[in-house]
């Protein structure tokens, strides 16, 4: 509100307002809009909102009704803070949205720009654009709005929170991803994360305009998609590992039954047939839960020619390795992991958490024969997305050892000086075990495609 701070100082302070006097007006507009707030609940029952939300003539009703009240109330309260009809109608939005909406989130839920929205007390709300961090001007009145625009988030969706349930995870209608936290687990206030599902579905050639990849990469992962691979998608939070999981699930052929499963839903496959399955957390009294891994097995009985896993980070990791030693081919799901080799220990440690005692011997070769390619991804420092390896899981060196091949690798080289990342794609001049089985199946890619010499 700094902006409407400026705005709203009396006319005869502008120019010479002080950082204190901006202060004490942006409080008195805080005031204010509780003041008014509370008003509108007392004349207009918001508790309607809820029952009348599938009708959108009663939702428009009860919203001109609050716009009334609001104005009439900003007649009587505000006397002369508020001096043009611009102020007047943005206080009066403001309001409305705190009322009937999302409060201040509404317009960055709204913004296309932003992807992710983190709200962590009253005053403090970021916004992440681009892949970058930055701080937002917009603030909440109090942690109590803070509370309520978080139960009227979670509520349509059948979840609750409070002290005895302080934690929810839900999925929103258009996909988005949001997780809240409030005291006492929260020691800095309510806390909420919105993870904003994008409307637009990415295709091969948006991501090598957005250079997160080039067309020799693009055409060699389309080939191990029809050529049936099992791939893991690996990276750090916000690395881009479902937007590239998204794209290469756009080359697997239309005529395949597709099985996709979810912790939430955020796939977007366009394939006409595809099965979406959504695990379901526990109801109030613990009881009702279905897990990633019920669904996976679930699965197995559907006919399906590809699983796709959204994420593995529990015990269907065993299952999904299972399956794909037996037959079950072209499988494909995303991993948490630092690097290619790190995806080795991170499912070295998901398999054991099945509770199956499994030698580590035996835990390796099931991963040697069951994966065959490993994507990584990485956020890197400029808030850009690359894919940084492409490694191909050539089988067992020894007892415990399993084989990394990478076949393309991206290589930074420096940093500009608006701190842009410098840096190319490359092949590493290994070439794929499996080209032979590439051309057999009728797909044309060239051995110099993977010589250093190309970029």
């Amino acid at each position: 509100l700094k902006e409407a701070a400026l705005t709203l100082s009396p006319p005869s302070l502008e120019g010479r307002t002080t950082t204190k006097e901006r202060i004490t007006v942006e409080d008195k507009i805080d005031e204010l809009k509780q003041r008014v707030h509370k008003r509108i609940i007392q004349e207009v029952d918001l508790r309607r909102l809820d029952r009348v939300a599938v009708d959108s003539t009663k939702v428009e009703n009860l919203r001109h009704k609050t716009i009334k009240a609001i104005n009439d109330a900003l007649a009587q309260e505000a006397g002369a803070l508020i001096s043009s009809r611009e102020d007047r109608e943005r206080i009066v939005k403001e309001i409305t949205d705190e009322a009937l909406g999302r409060g201040p989130l509404e317009d960055l839920i709204e913004d296309q720009e932003i992807s992710d929205i983190m709200v962590n007390n009253k005053n403090q709300i970021y916004v992440e654009k681009y892949g970058k961090l930055e701080k937002s001007e917009k603030r909440f009145v109090s942690n109590e709005q803070v509370r309520q625009i978080i139960e009227r988030i979670v509520a349509p969706l059948g979840r609750r929170i409070d002290e005895s349930m302080p934690m929810v995870d839900a999925r929103l209608s258009d996909g988005s991803r949001v997780n809240a936290i409030i005291p006492p687990l929260s020691l800095t206030g309510p806390t909420l994360t919105i993870r904003k599902f994008g409307i637009e579905r990415l295709k091969i050639f948006d991501l090598e305009r957005f250079n997160t990849l080039n067309n020799i990469m693009s055409e060699f992962l389309k080939a191990c998609v029809l050529l049936r691979k099992n791939i893991i998608v690996s990276g750090g939070t916000g690395s881009g590992k479902t937007t590239v999981l998204n794209v290469l699930s756009e080359f697997i052929p239309d005529n395949e039954r597709i099985i996709t499963i979810e912790d939430a839903a955020e796939l977007k496959l366009h394939h006409e047939h595809c099965i979406r399955l959504e695990s379901r957390p526990p109801n109030i009294e613990g009881k009702g839960a279905i897990t990633v891994r019920d669904l996976f097995r679930n699965s197995l009985r559907m006919r399906p020619d590809r699983i796709i896993i959204g994420e593995c980070r529990g015990p269907e990791t065993l299952d999904m390795l299972q399956a794909m030693n037996t037959g079950h081919d072209g499988s494909m799901t995303t991993l948490h992991a630092n690097s290619t080799q790190d995806v080795l220990a991170r499912l070295d440690s998901l398999i054991l958490m099945s509770g199956i005692e499994i030698p580590m011997r035996a835990i390796r070769e099931m991963i040697a024969s069951a994966i065959d390619i490993i994507v990584h991804t990485a956020r890197l420092s400029d808030g850009s997305r690359k894919v940084m390896q492409i490694t191909e899981i050539t089988g067992m060196l020894d007892e415990v050892h399993v084989g990394l091949k990478d076949i393309f690798i991206f290589r930074q080289f420096s940093v500009d000086e608006q701190g842009k990342i410098q840096g190319e794609f490359r092949p590493t001049g290994t070439l794929p075990t499996f080209l032979e089985d590439i051309r057999k199946r009728g797909i044309t890619l060239s051995e110099g495609m993977f010589s250093k010499g190309e970029a």
